[in-house]
C-alpha cells in the first residue's frame, strides 16, 4: 500500500522551530519530486517548499526562505522540514506530496498538488504568539 505519513507537528510559541516528516512507504522518491503544502481554512493551499529525488535540487517560496529547511534521507525514503522562526502565521495544516519529476527545462519549479501521484493527511502545526 503506498502512503505518505507526516509527523511532526504540534504547538509551538512564535520564534521557535519544529521538524516535519513525510515518510514514503509502498513506493521510492526516486524520480519524484516531494512538496510541502500548507492549508489553512478558508485560504488557498500553498506550495511552498520542494526536493526533488535524486538530484536534490530545492526550492522555497519569499514565506518561507532563510527559515525552512527541506532535505531528505532517501535510504530512509523520508523527507524533512526544519522550521525555524515560526511566526503564527505559519500555522496550518501542513502535508506533503509526491509528483513525478518534471522534464524541467527551465527554472527549477514545485509541482502543484494535482500534478502529483500521492499526498498525505497532514500534521497539525500552531504558532502562538
Amino acid at each position: 500500500e503506498v502512503q505518505l505519513v507526516e509527523s511532526g507537528g504540534g504547538l509551538v510559541q512564535a520564534g521557535g522551530s519544529l521538524r516535519l516528516s513525510c515518510a514514503a512507504s509502498g513506493f521510492s522518491f526516486d524520480n519524484y519530486v516531494i512538496v510541502w503544502f500548507r492549508q489553512v481554512p478558508r485560504r488557498e493551499r500553498e506550495g511552498f517548499a520542494c526536493i526533488s529525488s535524486p538530484d536534490g535540487n530545492t526550492y522555497y517560496t519569499a514565506s518561507v526562505k532563510g527559515r525552512f529547511t527541506v532535505s531528505s534521507d532517501n535510504a530512509k525514503n523520508t523527507v524533512y522540514l526544519q522550521m525555524n522562526s515560526l511566526r503564527p502565521e505559519d500555522t496550518a495544516l501542513y502535508f506533503c506530496a509526491a509528483a513525478p519529476r518534471p522534464d524541467y527545462r527551465g527554472s527549477f519549479y514545485c509541482p502543484d498538488l494535482y500534478e502529483s501521484d500521492y499526498s498525505g493527511q497532514g500534521t497539525q502545526v500552531t504558532v502562538s504568539s
